[in-house]
């Protein structure tokens, strides 16, 4: 494990760091997610000026302030707008067939996906001022920043019409140029708050009428997957809608959720027509 590498990095390292990875957040992390683990740990080292593995580690122990960039080093953020595509189509189904006032995005990374949700909405609708409440949370605190601010490099939309590009986004000029910023109307549809998943109280309550909850659950064991699948459902209304991500299954979970097809969910006490 160690090879060329500027810092000293062995399996106990690897180890040590995922055991207090999973005891703040109780994400897992996968033998194959060591060299990860090492180029996403390496920049804090750098920074801290610290000369090894060990040392770092016992630093994240001894200051507080440094739990949260561990957390945020190695928590994954790959999202894009729209991805899963079929997924906002359903959404905007759903919307056409009830009346939704609230909807929870989970795991909302850097702000595509619950601006995703977001744009639907107001597409939809016909309306920035629709009465819907878009909740996005997230445990990384740098990318939920980044959400909040809603500025990203125009090449993100590039698969945008003109016309969602004109109603939804600010192209930048001069020294921002080639980035685009959602439009505040946009921007105040969504408010972020940082939740970690594995937190006994979310301070959400309900009832909410969607949940967003895309590719996040295979972090966790199947215990924990069954304990948040188990308090988001009891948030849901009985005809709510639960959306996961592609890689997610819960066949173990058909005491929780009925599956409706294409990785989306009703609470199980709603019974088939």
């Amino acid at each position: 494990m160690q090879g060329e590498k500027e810092f000293a990095y062995t399996r106990a390292d690897f180890d040590r760091v995922r055991k207090l990875l999973y005891q703040l957040t109780r994400i897992h992390l996968a033998d194959s997610k060591d060299s990860m683990v090492y180029s996403r740990l390496v920049r804090r080292l750098r920074a801290l000026k610290l000369s090894g593995f060990s040392q770092y580690l016992q630093y994240v122990q001894e200051h507080e302030d440094e739990v949260q960039c561990f957390i945020n080093s190695l928590t994954t953020n790959l999202t894009s707008f729209f991805r899963e595509p079929h997924h906002f189509d359903i959404l905007a189904d759903y919307l056409r067939e009830h009346k939704v006032q609230r909807i929870w995005c989970a795991a909302s990374s850097t702000g595509e996906e619950p601006y995703s949700i977001a744009i639907t909405v107001a597409e939809t609708l016909g309306s920035f001022k629709n009465g819907i409440e878009i909740i996005a949370s997230d445990i990384d605190s740098g990318a939920l920043q980044t959400a909040q601010n809603g500025i990203y490099d125009e090449e993100r939309i590039k698969s945008f019409s003109a016309d969602r590009r004109k109603n939804f986004f600010l192209r930048g000029k001069g020294a921002q140029a080639g980035r685009v910023k959602v439009v505040a109307e946009l921007s105040r549809m969504v408010s972020f708050r940082k939740i970690n998943l594995t937190d006994r109280h979310w301070g959400i309550e309900g009832p909410l009428d969607i949940i967003f909850c895309r590719n996040v659950m295979i972090y966790f064991n199947k215990e924990t997957q069954l304990e948040i699948l188990e308090k988001m459902v009891g948030l849901l209304k009985p005809q709510g809608l639960y959306i996961a991500g592609h890689s997610e299954n819960f066949s173990h979970a058909t005491h929780l959720v009925r599956h409706l097809g294409r990785t989306t969910y009703h609470p199980a006490l709603v019974q088939p027509a």
